[in-house]
């Protein structure tokens, strides 16, 4: 009985007929519940900058809004003196990065920040690298493929993303951010944390399942991820739905990317998991980036 196997026999096949499947997006956890992942580097302490951080907070969180925030909302709800606030957001808007409604006086990102984000996404990165094959994987296995970034701060970040050709919709977009722990490649990054079991407990206490597997059997999972270099959630995080994935490292084995493919449970029995796993491995391999 190969690995597949093992892992299929512990894992419930039937779909939820939960078709619409939404990935619900949600801030990290607190950082307190970060454990050290294996090889980490050491900690370097951060000197606070307090206008860089206040800059961070309120890109984010008028990122967060559609319609738009005022100064005295944005001041209230992130506790900044509002005077501060203005001078803040006066120069974002002098940087293009915010832009200001004449009319309503409410505030929005702007066309600076889509700047920002493209040359992330262009040029050398991972994103430009892992689309072709996205694209391959999500026409070839009817699935939803995604290139995600693993974040130092417990988040994970969706960099590339081809959608699948099923009638179904799966939520999510370039640069949604969710917690890092939640589905395949929370166990992928799991597995790569040097923990107790207690410490274990908490962290998987913390992440926002639709349907628990239970912390032996997610534990045991964390292990199998460790041991075959891949990482399979079945209706847990979504129902009806099956999430793969597969890591990429950087030259110290620090776990840095992962590719991800989703599609709905009851078109993924265990020959064509089997399949869209080796496909996906072939593909890193052949960008150059081993598993």
């Amino acid at each position: 009985m190969n690995t597949l196997d093992l892992v299929w026999r512990g894992l419930d096949g039937a779909a939820s007929g939960k078709l619409d499947g939404s990935l619900p997006t949600r801030r990290p956890k607190s950082r307190s519940m970060a454990v050290a992942t294996r090889s980490a580097p050491k900690t370097v302490r951060v000197r606070p900058v307090p206008a860089v951080s206040r800059s961070i907070a309120i890109l984010r969180l008028l990122g967060e809004t559609q319609q738009g925030l005022g100064v005295k909302a944005i001041a209230d709800q992130l506790a900044l003196v509002p005077s501060t606030c203005l001078h803040i957001l006066r120069v974002l808007v002098s940087e293009d990065l915010v832009q200001i409604d004449p009319a309503s006086k409410r505030y929005t990102l702007a066309a600076g920040m889509i700047s920002l984000a493209r040359s992330v996404l262009e040029g050398g990165s991972f994103a430009a690298r892992v689309q072709p094959a996205l694209d391959r994987l999500a026409a070839g296995h009817g699935v939803t493929a995604m290139g995600v970034e693993v974040t130092q701060h417990q988040s994970v970040v969706v960099l590339a993303l081809s959608k699948s050709s099923q009638p179904f919709r799966l939520h999510t977009d370039v640069g949604s951010q969710f917690s890092s722990l939640v589905s395949a490649t929370g166990r992928l990054i799991a597995a790569q944390m040097e923990a107790s079991a207690a410490q274990l407990k908490k962290v998987y206490a913390a992440i926002p399942w639709d349907a628990a597997p239970g912390f032996a059997t997610w534990r045991n999972e964390v292990e199998l991820a460790r041991r075959e270099g891949w990482a399979l959630d079945r209706d847990h995080f979504v129902r009806g739905l099956t999430v793969v994935a597969l890591p990429v490292f950087n030259a110290r084995r620090q776990l840095t990317h992962t590719v991800v493919a989703v599609g709905m449970s009851s078109l993924l029995d265990a020959p064509a998991l089997q399949r869209l796993v080796q496909d996906m491995r072939a593909e890193l391999e052949a960008l150059g980036e081993r598993p």
